[in-house]
């Protein structure tokens, strides 16, 4: 059976082939030089019809509810009429090896949907990889004509800053009568919030949760906000009842029209995109550190020497990157 070809693989996402948009994404993510070159010319090709969906990055406690409230999100906006993207970046999947795959099982409606797609990200060993991967995901999705990419970080700590230098709104949820409510999320990741939500506001919990958005209120009104064109507001929802759902996503889009207006979405792209530079040569460059026959020779008796104390770590580092100065690239 004949391979697929570059422009089968952009004819498939193109034309909105859930199977095909798949198998592009699969040969994004894989390392085999052959398929990275493929990759390179999908890419470049698909480039000229990305960069138009609304790109929506989510983060949250642990129990926040954050599963359930993609869900009702993804379903409240299919409604609509949009076409949504759920892509969760976990950087703890190394430990296996592979990606979360719970994602669709714990989203068991919108995993139905015809318009919208929902795929983990596979870490390939480090947050960077991740990134990197998901970027490329992200503008696959944009050009099969989702208009709504929703990134969600499942992992703790660095992750949270990487996916909110990639998106245009970052959503924080938290949860409401879980003792002190600012324990369990830590002080930057509140500075990186375009919004704050307070999820599970039903039932008895519906005064905790506004209790609670007045303290992240005030805690907010402390901290330097993302963008000085936009303060963050603090919302309450109940994803299980869809409430508060509506104002959130109008909030996103009040966000979106405010940085438009006055030209900072359009930087904010340029950013990403030279973060997303950036994130590749760092990439290839350790990539190909480590792929250097001298350095693979000469690293365990260095390695050696530098836990033994007998080599300081600079001298370390500068002898095996010299192996790369004379390798230069042509």
């Amino acid at each position: 059976m004949k391979s697929p070809s570059p422009q089968d693989y952009i004819d498939g996402v193109r034309s909105q082939d859930r199977r095909a948009i798949s198998k592009t994404i699969t040969l994004i993510e894989s390392a085999l030089p052959a398929h990275r070159e493929m990759a390179r010319e999908i890419i470049e090709a698909l480039l000229p019809y990305s960069g138009q969906a609304i790109r929506l990055g989510i983060t949250g406690v642990p129990g926040g509810g954050k599963s359930t409230f993609i869900e009702s999100l993804g379903m409240e906006l299919i409604a609509q009429g949009h076409h949504v993207a759920v892509l969760a970046v976990d950087p703890s999947s190394s430990l296996s090896g592979g990606s979360v795959m719970a994602d669709k099982t714990r989203m068991e409606k919108l995993a139905v949907e015809p318009n919208a797609f929902i795929r983990p990200s596979p870490s390939g060993g480090t947050l960077g990889g991740v990134a990197s991967k998901t970027r490329e995901t992200m503008l696959i999705c944009e050009a099969a004509g989702y208009d709504v990419i929703i990134v969600e970080t499942v992992g703790v700590g660095q992750s949270e800053i990487t996916v909110a230098s990639m998106v245009d709104f970052f959503l924080v949820l938290m949860l409401a009568g879980a003792g002190d409510e600012l324990q369990g999320i830590k002080k930057g990741v509140l500075e990186l919030a375009d919004a704050i939500a307070v999820n599970k506001a039903d039932g008895d919990n519906v005064d905790k949760a506004r209790k609670a958005a007045r303290i992240y209120e005030m805690a907010l009104h402390l901290l330097r906000p993302a963008s000085l064109s936009w303060s963050p507001p603090v919302l309450t929802c109940s994803a299980l009842e869809m409430t508060g759902i509506t104002e959130i996503w109008q909030t996103v889009l009040s966000h979106r029209n405010n940085l438009s207006s006055i030209g900072e979405l359009e930087l904010k792209r340029r950013g990403q995109a030279l973060d997303w530079m950036e994130a590749l040569i760092e990439e290839r460059l350790k990539e190909r550190f480590h792929k250097n026959p001298d350095v693979q020779k000469a690293l365990p008796r260095i390695t050696r020497a530098v836990g033994q104390g007998k080599m300081a770590p600079t001298i370390a580092a500068q002898k095996l990157l010299f192996f790369l100065d004379n390798n230069p690239i042509v």
